[in-house]
């Protein structure tokens, strides 16, 4: 039987790291493609010999790990930087991802993928679902705040960086909101109302 994957995706701050912490309480297993990218970058990973060949040793730091800070100017500064690190780290998360995926046991396996919609052509035709946790652009900004020292037009720039919320919509097949007023006992009870949705799918799958 095939397996019934859906793609979960939602800009900075949306949410979506609760949402995921919801599913997996219901047992469902969530592959996170940022934890394995960030293991990939980390001190020894395997992505990080070729970041030392395609950037040089500048964009690492002490510990021999990918700079963030560094990698995030740099983007910004040249368009092609995104491309030259996603082409290095991309195949490594895909296989990592597949890895997990025949692992997998839940009725269904969600992957959490940050940029799935800049990717969409790519990833499209693996998932019988696309999510969005959909957020307006004022509760984004407040959570990152709240949560990391980056400044409000540094928050921005990253939000414009990423498919616009409109873009998201467009291609959604779900949606979970999670903008201003709304709590988590609302945010869980959407969540819920999802999976029972995505248990009824994948058993007629």
């Amino acid at each position: 039987m095939m397996q019934f994957k859906i793609g979960l995706t939602g800009g900075i701050g949306s949410g979506k790291s609760t949402v995921t912490r919801f599913l997996e309480s219901y047992g469902i297993v969530v592959i996170d493609a940022d934890k394995i990218s960030r293991m990939s970058t980390a001190s020894g990973g395997e992505a990080i010999a070729a970041i030392r060949v395609a950037f040089g040793e500048s964009m690492l730091d002490d510990s021999g790990a990918l700079d963030r800070d560094k990698m995030r100017a740099l983007v910004f500064k040249q368009a092609d930087a995104r491309q030259r690190l996603e082409a290095i780290v991309h195949p490594i998360v895909q296989t990592q991802m597949r890895i997990l995926a025949e692992q997998a046991t839940s009725p269904y396996v969600v992957y959490d993928i940050p940029l799935l919609i800049e990717s969409v052509t790519r990833y499209r035709p693996q998932f019988k679902r696309i999510c969005v946790v959909d957020c307006d652009e004022e509760t984004q900004i407040s959570r990152v705040q709240s949560r990391s020292q980056l400044a409000v037009d540094e928050i921005r720039r990253i939000i414009a960086s990423q498919a616009s919320r409109e873009l998201r919509l467009e291609y959604a097949d779900d949606v979970i909101s999670n903008g201003a007023g709304v709590d988590l006992a609302e945010l869980q009870r959407q969540v819920h109302k999802m999976h029972e949705f995505w248990l009824e799918l994948s058993a007629k799958d």
